[in-house]
């Protein structure tokens, strides 16, 4: 679908109104506690109208200016994983009967309808794999009954942080596909493009303009500035599927001295998904429940084999997930497993940048 249309800024409230009326909840990026994360949105005032991000290595802030612009920024820490990989999901709880004997009961999966607006195109790429994971065959339950009720509103990235590298691995700074709607901020309003039926629907509702000459050619031209200006990279998917034959590389090591094995880079990561299950016992000794709950591959715990780490060093964890997620996703799903987000350079504690240690590493495995 390439249907398009231009929506004045004042006009954004309708749109706003309109995923209220047919979701149960809209959410939207919003400043908390000094990032962007997304949150329930009413009005359009609610937007970060203003706010610029400035994210380097182990850095992210928000600056207020004059931009009358409301998606002026890159990504904060969210992303949209914790809205259909719920941070823990409840499986199952057991009853114990007066006769000693136990029954499971399954936790049924609950449709949900929600809408976003504000996704960007890191996040939609991150999404397809996400869905590639959790949708294969059998499927996830309660995933899926979250992605179906899904409506997304993309934006076209144009103010790119200097972690950003979504233009190296294909994945931005456009939306390309992924998304019910999305929309080209301009300094006047919007150009919004249909991208699926559902979407179609709202664009219809909206009654929009026509899009003018100027305002689609302004639209292409602030898209390629968003991708001209980044800095970093990644090889391409070849070259980083040499990573595995880097196993025995120093550079591991010296990653592994600065690496605090914290788990962040995980955590904000769209794209992962390490989980582990857990008991969750209950006051009444009669009951228990069973819960899947995130987790994070720098975990020694993750990989607990009879009680022993398999991966008992941070040299050995920090290669686990950057052979896996660069390398070894690749024969998994048909491309590597980052984005180019850059969240996980951003918010390491100590800076590590991602792009470079591959950059090092491949370089010696040339040496």
């Amino acid at each position: 679908m390439n249907q398009s249309g231009f929506l004045p800024r004042a006009d954004l409230q309708r749109l706003i109104d309109r995923l209220r009326r047919e979701h149960a909840d809209c959410l939207g990026p919003q400043v908390r506690d000094e990032a962007i994360v997304f949150a329930s949105l009413e009005r359009a005032e609610q937007l970060p109208f203003g706010y610029l991000d400035r994210q380097r290595p182990g850095s992210y802030r928000l600056e207020f200016g004059d931009s009358e612009r409301a998606f002026a920024w890159a990504n904060g820490p969210q992303a949209l994983k914790p809205l259909v990989f719920e941070p823990e999901q409840p499986m199952w709880h057991s009853v114990r009967d007066p006769d000693g004997s136990l029954q499971f009961h399954p936790v049924p999966a609950k449709p949900s309808s929600l809408a976003v607006i504000g996704v960007r195109a890191c996040d939609l790429a991150a999404l397809a794999l996400q869905d590639a994971h959790f949708l294969e065959e059998p499927g996830d339950p309660w995933y899926a009954a979250r992605r179906e009720g899904l409506f997304l509103v993309a934006v076209h990235c144009t103010h790119p942080a200097e972690t950003c590298f979504c233009a190296s691995t294909g994945d931005g700074p456009s939306c390309g596909a992924g998304f019910d709607l999305a929309l080209h901020e301009l300094d006047e309003g919007f150009i919004v493009e249909v991208g699926s039926d559902a979407g179609q629907a709202v664009f219809e509702a909206l009654q929009t303009l026509p899009v003018a000459p100027g305002q689609r050619a302004a639209a292409e031209a602030q898209q390629a500035r968003a991708a001209e200006v980044q800095q970093r990279r990644l090889p391409a998917p070849a070259r980083l599927a040499e990573l595995m034959q880097a196993a025995t590389d120093p550079h591991w090591e010296e990653v592994a001295e600065r690496c605090l094995s914290c788990g962040n880079c995980t955590a904000v990561c769209p794209s992962c998904f390490c989980h582990r299950h857990a008991e969750t016992p209950a006051l009444d000794p009669s009951r228990s429940g069973h819960a899947r709950v995130w987790d994070s591959c720098f975990s020694a715990a993750h990989s607990l084999l009879h009680g022993r780490p398999l991966r008992a060093q941070t040299a050995q964890r920090y290669r686990q997930w950057l052979t896996h997620k660069l390398a070894g996703w690749q024969v998994q799903y048909g491309r590597i497993g980052c984005v180019g987000c850059g969240r996980c350079i951003s918010w390491c504690p100590v800076g590590i940048d991602l792009t470079a240690e591959v950059d090092a590493i491949l370089g010696e495995v040339h040496d």
